[in-house]
C-alpha cells in the first residue's frame, strides 16, 4: 500500500498544530502527520466548520475549493506561518493577503500534469467520436446500420491548438504524439523553448481558433482569461472543431458555449470543468448530445491523491521546521 513520503523534520520540543480542512483523506495519511504534530481534521463540510478548525493553528493543509482569503487568515490567528493548497490552480486564493501578512503559501503544481492531460485526451476522443450521443442513441432505440451514421472527427492529420502551454499543455502535446496529428499551435503570454523543441508553433489566439480542429484550454483562470471563450471567439472556430476544457469553467462563457453547440458553430465539447461546480442537474449542458461532461475528475486518481497530499504536507512541515516551501506559489 502506497504511503506519503514525508520529509523528516526536527521540530525540537515544540509540536506544531496543524489543521486539515477535509476529512475525506485516507486515515493512514493523517496518522503520519500525527507522529510529529497535533492535527485537527475538519469533520464538517461548510465554511463555518473550516473557520472553527483553523483557529489557533501553525499550519493549514487546505484541501477544499473554498475561498482562501483574509477571513480564513483572521480566523486562524497571528501565529499562522504556512498554508498549502492541494491544487495547482489558485484562482480561489487571495494570494496578496499572504504576501501582506508574511505567511508562506504553497500549492501542488507539476504532479497534476499527467492525470489532467489523460482526462483531456479522453474528453477529446469522447467528444470527437460522439460517445455520449452514441449512448443516447442506444438508450432511445435509435441505433442505425448505415455508412454515414454518427460520423465523427479525425484526430490523425488534424491541427491541435493549446491555449496555455504550461506543464499541463505541454503534457497534452506529449500524449498527442502517438495520434499522428498534423501540427500543433499554442498561445499564451510568451513563446516557449519547450514549444520550439516539440515543433509547436506560437501564434495569437485568433489564428489558433481559426486554424485548429481541436482546441484545448489549459491556462489559469485570471481576470485576463475570464470568459476568454465567448460568442466572438466561438464564431472564429471551425464548425467541425472540438473544444476541450480541463482548466477552469470561468474561462468559458457557458451560455455562449451552449449556443455554439446547439447552433453548430462548433462540433462538440468535452468538459471536465464548468460553472458552477457542482453543476445543477437541470443545466442545459447536460441535455446536449454533443457535449461530454465529467465532474472535475482531472486529478482523481489514487497516485495523484498520494502525490498531491505528500507535497501539501511537506510544504507545511518544511516551513514549520524553519525551512522553505517545497512548492511555493508565485503569483
Amino acid at each position: 500500500m502506497l504511503e506519503p513520503q514525508l520529509v523528516q523534520h526536527n521540530f525540537g520540543a515544540h509540536r506544531p498544530k496543524l489543521a486539515v480542512t477535509c476529512s475525506d483523506i485516507p486515515n493512514r495519511y493523517i496518522e503520519l502527520l500525527k507522529k510529529k504534530c497535533d492535527v485537527i481534521v475538519c469533520e464538517g463540510t461548510n465554511r463555518t466548520d473550516i473557520l472553527h478548525t483553523v483557529s489557533g493553528v501553525d499550519g493549514i493543509l487546505w484541501l477544499t475549493a473554498d475561498r482562501l482569503d483574509s477571513e480564513v487568515l483572521d480566523a486562524a490567528g497571528n501565529q499562522l506561518k504556512v498554508v498549502s493548497t492541494m491544487t495547482s490552480g489558485m484562482d480561489y486564493v487571495a494570494a496578496e493577503e499572504f504576501i501582506k501578512r508574511g505567511i508562506a503559501l504553497g500549492h501542488t503544481p507539476k504532479v497534476v500534469n499527467d492525470p489532467v492531460a489523460d482526462i483531456a485526451i479522453g474528453l477529446m476522443l469522447a467528444a470527437a467520436r460522439r460517445f455520449h450521443e452514441g449512448r443516447l442513441k442506444i438508450v432511445t432505440g435509435q441505433w442505425e446500420m448505415r455508412p454515414q451514421w454518427m460520423l465523427g472527427q479525425d484526430v490523425p492529420g488534424s491541427t491541435v491548438g493549446i491555449v496555455g502551454f504550461g506543464g499541463i499543455g505541454q503534457t497534452i502535446l506529449k500524449r498527442l504524439q502517438g495520434f499522428n496529428i498534423g501540427r500543433c499551435l499554442y498561445t499564451g503570454r510568451t513563446r516557449k523553448a519547450e514549444g520550439d523543441q516539440a515543433g509547436a508553433s506560437f501564434v495569437d489566439l485568433t489564428t489558433l481558433l481559426r486554424e485548429s480542429d481541436f482546441v484545448f484550454i489549459a491556462c489559469p483562470l485570471t481576470e485576463q482569461t475570464r470568459n476568454m471563450f465567448n460568442r466572438k471567439t466561438f464564431a472564429l472556430m471551425k464548425p467541425s472543431s472540438v473544444l476541450i476544457n480541463v482548466a477552469r469553467g470561468g474561462i468559458v462563457d457557458q451560455e455562449a458555449l451552449i449556443e455554439a453547440l446547439q447552433n453548430g458553430t462548433i462540433f462538440a465539447a468535452g468538459l471536465d470543468v464548468m460553472t458552477p461546480e457542482p453543476l445543477d442537474t437541470n443545466d442545459p449542458l447536460l441535455s446536449l448530445p454533443n457535449c461530454v461532461v465529467v465532474p472535475h475528475l482531472g486529478t482523481a486518481t489514487q497516485q495523484s491523491l498520494l502525490d498531491m497530499f505528500t507535497i501539501t504536507a511537506n510544504n507545511v512541515l518544511s516551513v514549520l521546521a524553519g525551512g522553505t516551501l517545497i512548492a511555493p506559489f508565485r503569483k
